[in-house]
C-alpha cells in the first residue's frame, strides 16, 4: 500500500483523536486520547491520509530530552498510530521517515519513544535499539520497552 503514493502531511492536534482512540486505547482501560504535549510548543502531528480523505495513520513528535542524555537535544515520537486495516503495509516507516527527518532538521541527536511490546519488532527493523528493562505503561496498563535511535553523531 505505502507504493500509492501516500503522503505524510502536518495535521492538527485534533485530527489525530479518533485514530489514536481507535488503534491506541482499543482493550485498554482508558478512551483518552490526549497527551499533554500536545499542545507543547515545537509538538509536530504528522498523518497520512487514504483517496476517501480518512486518517489512515498519524504519529506525534514531541522535544522532550531524551532520559539518558537529557544535555542533548531529541525528539519524542508519541501517538503512533496506524489503522488496522492498513498495519503492515508500509505507512508506519512512511511516518517513522517523516519525523526523522523532522528531528534531524531540529538537529536533534535522538529520537525515542515508549514503544508497545507488540509494536517493538517494528522499532528495531527501523534501526532503534530497546533500551533498559520492559515496564507496564500507566495508561494503557500495556508491556512497554524504551526505544531510541540516535540521527545525528
Amino acid at each position: 500500500m505505502a507504493e500509492q503514493n501516500f503522503q505524510v502531511v502536518k495535521i492538527t492536534t485534533d485530527e489525530t483523536y479518533a485514530l489514536r482512540t481507535a488503534v491506541l486505547r482499543a482493550d485498554t482501560p482508558s478512551s483518552d486520547p490526549k497527551y499533554a504535549e500536545d499542545s507543547k510548543p515545537g509538538t509536530v502531528h504528522l498523518g497520512i491520509f487514504d483517496q476517501n480523505k480518512n486518517l489512515i495513520a498519524t504519529s506525534t513528535w514531541v522535544i522532550n530530552p531524551w532520559l539518558h542524555d537529557p544535555s542533548a537535544a531529541a525528539i519524542q515520537l508519541r501517538g503512533m498510530a496506524v489503522a488496522t486495516s492498513h498495519q503492515k503495509s508500509g505507512l508506519g516507516k512512511l511516518l517513522l521517515d517523516a519525523g526523522i527527518v523532522h528531528a534531524k532538521a531540529h538537529d536533534a541527536k535522538f529520537v525515542w519513544a515508549k514503544a508497545r511490546d507488540s509494536a517493538l519488532d517494528f522499532y528495531l527493523r527501523n534501526n532503534f535499539v530497546s533500551f533498559g528493562d520492559g515496564f507496564t505503561e500507566g495508561v494503557t496498563q500495556m508491556p512497554h520497552h524504551l526505544v531510541v535511535r540516535e540521527v545525528r553523531v
